[in-house]
């Protein structure tokens, strides 16, 4: 069949053209919309402007062929060769696509929105400045592909293989990019905010001066990424592999990057305004300062020397702990969880909840905490649900008392003493705060199966430093009399359970409070 005859039988009605050879033909601007090219051999053949609008081409071979310009809305074109093909500014809406080969072909301003191409293959194809806005491509090979200044937003790429591939300047908000493979791939000043990057692989890829606001990198690979001047703002960089990445002048403003990797990194000029600096690894970075302002806008400048700043972000979350002689059972668990309610709602401080661990003896209950200046008050509160909590309190304001530079005698410093005003300062807030509070006590229907909130406790105090302050040790800690027989429980002597903790000596308080971390030490 030649190009004349095909034109006839479609103005006659046919539409079926199945398997049909016709190749270098020239088929350009005619309508052959809904026409069955399934099959069809079609290579060289010159279809620019052609209406193929809701025709089947499935497994259709159209290596070389000249479709610029054509009309290829919803037509089916999976399983098609169309390698080295023309498809400049060609109209592939919701086109199917599935594993078709586009290798090498030219889509420049192609319009591909909706369209489906998973497990397409467009390595090193040409899709500059094309538009790709919620079309599906799972697992399509985009290895070497050209899309620079292409629009892809809301796009899935799950799996989907970009090594090498350009997408500087892209638009890739909301883009599905999941598990995907990235490695060298060009992402410089592409708009990536709102992206999922779970998972994906980053290693080496330019980022630099990249939009990634908002987005999902948890445990990402990023090793050797250069990710100078990004935004990074609000993102999720939980377990993320930061390894001798690039990180200068990015901005981390409020990113979350608890258990990344950042060995080797360099951070000089980050902004890092509410960022942890706990629970990261930074052995070897290079960072001379930081940003610590709100906006980013460098007016608080911390400088550091070498070894401030692998104190700075290696420092170990300062932690409170409870540990409760008995394990936790489901009712004390409810009446636990509902007090901490109750406090939190009054008391910001402890507005994060505490995490449990339980073991066949005891229950460790754990509050991590942003600042060291905050250890004190927030064990003054947390031991509020136990019988405790008288003598644990008594404790702590004895602890700080005994430090104060006209009680100890010594000469600790300003840097010290100014600490321990600051201290003293919060608990006494804190205090205050707790006289104001209305906790009403958390009953069951039935009394509680052990009496969890009786059973003798310490609390340890754990600072940036890694060094621990026991607080409280109550004397029956460890006795295990939950299990003696009544008779016996009856007859613990009175004085030693009148024991009271005997507080660490003040040169031990003293050198908990110095390890304290600040700005500047």
């Amino acid at each position: 069949m030649d190009a004349e005859e095909l034109i006839t039988k479609y103005a006659a009605g046919e539409r079926d053209f199945t398997a049909i050879l016709l190749c270098e033909a020239n088929l350009s601007r005619i309508d052959l919309s809904g026409a069955n090219f399934s099959e069809a051999i079609l290579s060289l053949t010159n279809m620019s402007g052609t209406n193929l609008s809701n025709a089947n081409m499935r497994k259709a071979k159209l290596n070389v062929a000249r479709l610029s310009g054509a009309n290829l809305n919803k037509a089916n074109l999976s399983g098609a060769i169309l390698n080295v093909a023309n498809l400049i500014r060609a109209d592939l809406r919701e086109a199917q696509l599935v594993e078709a080969t586009m290798i090498r072909a030219e889509l420049i301003r192609a319009d591909l929105s909706s369209a489906n191409l998973s497990g397409a293959n467009l390595s090193e194809a040409d899709l500059r400045e094309a538009t790709l806005r919620e079309a599906n491509l799972e697992q399509a090979d985009l290895s070497g592909a050209h899309l620079r200044g292409a629009s892809l937003t809301a796009a899935n790429l799950e799996r989907a293989n970009l090594h090498r591939a350009d997408l500087s300047r892209a638009d890739l908000r909301g883009v599905n990019l999941c598990n995907a493979e990235l490695r060298q791939a060009n992402l410089s000043q592409a708009n990536l905010s709102g992206a999922d990057l779970r998972g994906a692989n980053l290693r080496w890829a330019d980022l630099s001066g990249a939009n990634l606001t908002g987005a999902d990198l948890d445990e990402a690979r990023l090793s050797g990424a250069n990710l100078y001047g990004a935004n990074l703002s609000n993102v999720n960089l939980l377990n993320a592999t930061l390894v001798h990445a690039d990180l200068t002048q990015a901005n981390l403003i409020h990113a979350d990057w608890v258990g990344a990797d950042l060995t080797g990194a360099a951070l000089t000029g980050a902004k890092i305004y509410a960022v942890s600096r706990f629970g990261v690894k930074a052995d070897d970075i290079t960072c001379d300062w930081v940003d610590l302002s709100p906006n980013g806008d460098r007016s608080h400048i911390q400088r550091f020397t070498p070894e401030e700043s692998q104190r700075f972000f290696n420092a170990t979350p300062p932690t409170v702990q409870i540990i409760v002689d008995r394990p936790l059972d489901p009712d004390a668990n409810f009446i636990l969880a509902a007090t901490y309610r109750q406090i939190a709602r009054q008391y910001s401080g402890l507005s994060n909840p505490p995490s449990i661990e339980v073991n066949s003896r005891r229950t460790i209950i754990s509050f991590r905490i942003d600042q060291d200046e905050q250890l004190f008050p927030t064990a003054f509160v947390a031991i509020i649900p136990f019988s405790d909590a008288a003598f644990t309190q008594k404790n702590l304001i004895t602890l700080i008392k005994m430090i104060q530079p006209q009680q100890s005698g010594n000469n600790l410093g300003v840097r010290v003493s100014n600490m321990v005003v600051q201290l003293n300062v919060a608990l006494t807030k804190t205090i205050r705060k707790i006289g104001e509070m209305k906790i009403q006590p958390v009953r069951l229907d039935r009394e509680p199966m052990s009496n969890f909130f009786q059973s003798p406790t310490q609390t340890v105090l754990s600072n940036s430093s890694a060094e621990n302050l026991m607080v409280h040790y109550h004397p029956d800690f460890g006795r295990n009399l939950t299990n003696l027989p009544e008779v016996n429980k009856t007859s613990i002597s009175p004085a030693i359970k009148a024991q009271r903790f005997t507080t660490p000596p003040l040169n031990t308080v003293v050198e908990f409070v110095k390890s304290f971390y600040q700005l500047g030490d």
